[in-house]
């Protein structure tokens, strides 16, 4: 389609995660196994009796995360039509850009789920759980609002070649031929708030619980300790590692590849990372999962 000259285009062509053919059907078979795994412990985690309800709500975002773009990465591996409709492409990026805020202050709750669960069941009402709920879709759905509102006023006209594998903001960004300055400094203002206002966050209460861990008095129990809060720190590094690799900088001086691969973590690794982190600690999910399993068995 040549869309050349024009200001709007109908249909943008994602050019996918490689270009390589040798790759596709590997690639297509490892990340297939990624969302099925990412998928089946959302459904352990939504069928088992948790007395916790923002297991669920963390749970749904993570597999609705990684649905918005996954399948049509997977797609992307073997069809060759990889083209993608102007209003869809739109609504991926405004849904994507709803569940990945919405997880950085997820992860910003984490800690106590993790590392203090017993005041977490004694706070974590079911009118609390509401509440915070409301609070972090309320702020996903504004800044989506706002990061989407200001792609749908860009022209798109020299190329309708998105150089990803999904419809993200910084690809959208360097395919424009308008001028992209308020775009840019959104996301690194409100990108910059979200990442540094959650990461300050955890870093303040992770201070606090080492000085939990530290007075511990069991070997056993300070080890047991460490090792939970290890994981959840892992998963934050990568979440956030990858995200300030990609947005906090500007576009025009972004890598291809460097996009991509930091890409592939905070969309499709990340999300089944947090389940088996969070829910397969969860001794009811454990229950649950070896439920299943004898069922599948006999």
């Amino acid at each position: 389609m040549d869309m050349r000259n024009l200001s709007t285009v109908a249909e943008f062509l994602l050019s996918g995660l490689t270009h390589q053919p040798a790759l596709q059907l590997p690639l297509f078979c490892r990340f297939l196994r990624i969302y099925m795994v990412t998928g089946g412990i959302s459904i352990i985690v939504l069928n088992s009796q948790l007395h916790t309800p923002m297991y669920y709500f963390q749970s749904f975002i993570d597999v609705c995360y990684s649905s918005v773009i996954t399948p049509k990465m997977l797609a992307g591996f073997l069809c060759r039509d990889k083209g993608i409709s102007y209003k869809g492409c739109m609504a991926q990026l405004f849904f994507f850009c709803i569940f990945v805020i919405s997880e950085c202050y997820l992860l910003d709750d984490r800690y106590v789920v993790i590392c203090s669960p017993l005041l977490y069941n004694v706070n974590m009402s079911s009118r609390v759980c509401s509440l915070l709920v409301a609070a972090v879709f309320s702020i996903g759905f504004t800044d989506a609002v706002i990061h989407t509102g200001c792609i749908l006023r860009l022209s798109f006209c020299d190329s309708n070649i998105i150089s990803h594998y999904f419809c993200d903001i910084v690809p959208l960004i360097k395919l424009s031929c308008s001028s992209t300055y308020i775009d840019e400094f959104l996301i690194f203002i409100i990108g910059g708030f979200n990442m540094v206002a959650t990461r300050l966050t955890i870093i303040i209460s992770y201070a606090f619980i080492l000085s939990s861990i530290l007075r511990i008095h069991s070997k056993e129990g300070r080890s047991k300790a460490f090792s939970t809060c290890s994981s959840h720190l892992t998963a934050v590094f990568i979440f956030y590692g990858s995200l300030m690799s990609m947005y906090l900088k500007s576009a025009s001086n972004s890598s291809l590849t460097q996009e991509k691969v930091s890409s592939v973590f905070y969309t499709t690794v990340i999300p089944m990372l947090n389940l088996l982190i969070y829910s397969l600690r969860n001794k009811e999910v454990k229950n649950t999962l070896v439920k299943l399993l004898r069922k599948i068995s006999s």
